[in-house]
């Protein structure tokens, strides 16, 4: 059976989560991933990915489109990264965001500092017998998280990977780089 992925293309590196998605469902038949721009677009969608971008940016998208009640009724998966895990928190650091409250966590936004201060690290992920290659961009960090809530990676400055039911977090890229076993492992976690 096929699974239905949609990517939030309202700003941000959607091209690339459109391209990691559909590489991760290449071997199964009727599987599709589309652009997700207004509420109708949700439906029928198994999974949903929040893309990195400027946290602010797209929460005011959210409400201009709105999107925000149709994503935090979506019954699907979400997979978010970078602003991604920002929206998904249920408390942020920033009054100018408006989180969906998906998952029962306190997020920093730009706990890396600025552009310059983006890097590259060896991330151990639980669940993943080898380390991932992790591109931190302006990312953020959960500060703390709720009892329900997984945690799947740390750094020194924080919780960088997080799953609750069936979202997963993340304040890396990973659909940069080409590894797609987060993306695996999100879509089995789901059952799909």
């Amino acid at each position: 059976m096929g699974v239905k992925v949609g990517v939030l293309a309202l700003q941000g590196d959607v091209a690339e989560h459109v391209a990691a998605f559909r590489e991760a469902l290449a071997e199964r038949p009727g599987s599709s991933v589309m652009a997700v721009r207004r509420p109708a677009d949700l439906a029928d969608l198994d999974a949903l990915a929040i893309p990195g971008g400027e946290s602010t940016t797209i929460s005011r998208l959210i409400e201009k489109n709105g999107l925000y009640e149709p994503l935090v009724r979506f019954e699907g998966g979400i997979f978010a990264t970078c602003a991604g895990m920002v929206l998904t928190a249920d408390r942020v650091d920033d009054p100018r965001v408006r989180t969906l409250g998906l998952i029962p966590m306190h997020v920093a936004r730009n706990a890396f500092g600025r552009q310059v201060d983006s890097r590259e690290a060896m991330l151990e992920v639980a669940g993943l017998a080898e380390p991932f290659r992790a591109v931190f961009i302006r990312a953020p960090v959960a500060t703390d998280v709720g009892s329900s809530v997984e945690v799947l990676a740390r750094i020194p400055e924080g919780i960088v990977a997080v799953r609750h039911g069936r979202h997963m977090a993340f304040a890396f890229h990973p659909e940069l780089g080409g590894d797609l076993r987060l993306h695996r492992m999100f879509l089995e976690g789901l059952g799909l």
